[in-house]
């Protein structure tokens, strides 16, 4: 099944049994070079499914602090969506519960929508974060549960309440 997104006047065409295709060929070739079974991880890249569903790929700066981006697209009967979020997100440890972590940040998207009836419009928001963060111990593989409530500063002014999301992603 295509998935007809529009960003700006530029139309995209994403087939969906490319991108799944992609995606595990790109998790095989990650379990392949990815040897360590460290409880800690620099990147990760992988899937997130909810509200709006996507790509996903985080890559810490330090020790505390990631940069953490999302391709989110959805297809739906009355309108076709694509979005980019970016955001900073500072991680800490929760005590007696080795690998998982909650965190909380900040940042923005940017993204455009076209409406079965003709209309479209394109986005601006500032978005936060609060989740929690669970890297197993013996593979490489983390898991994400996140919110992330989001207002929109363009088209119209708008506050978003409901995206919650389950990330699922390999680490190297």
């Amino acid at each position: 099944m295509a998935l007809y997104l529009l960003f700006g006047n530029k139309q995209l065409l994403f087939d969906m049994k490319k991108v799944t295709l992609l995606s595990f060929i790109a998790v095989f070739v990650f379990l392949l070079v990815n040897n360590t079974q460290a409880q800690d991880y620099k990147h990760a890249l992988g899937v997130r499914v909810g509200a709006y569903n996507g790509i996903n790929f985080k890559t810490f700066l330090n020790a505390q602090n990631a940069l953490d981006f999302n391709l989110n697209f959805r297809s739906h009967d009355d309108f076709k969506y694509v979005n980019l979020t970016g955001l900073y997100e500072i991680h800490n440890n929760i005590q007696n519960a080795p690998g998982l972590r909650w965190y909380y940040g900040g940042g923005a998207s940017i993204g455009s929508a076209k409406f079965k009836y003709g209309d479209s419009n394109f986005f601006l928001s500032a978005d936060g974060v609060l989740g929690l963060d669970y890297k197993f111990t013996e593979a490489p593989i983390n898991l994400a549960l996140d919110w992330r409530p989001r207002l929109v500063l363009i088209d119209d002014v708008d506050f978003w309440t409901g995206d919650v999301g389950l990330a699922i992603r390999f680490t190297f």
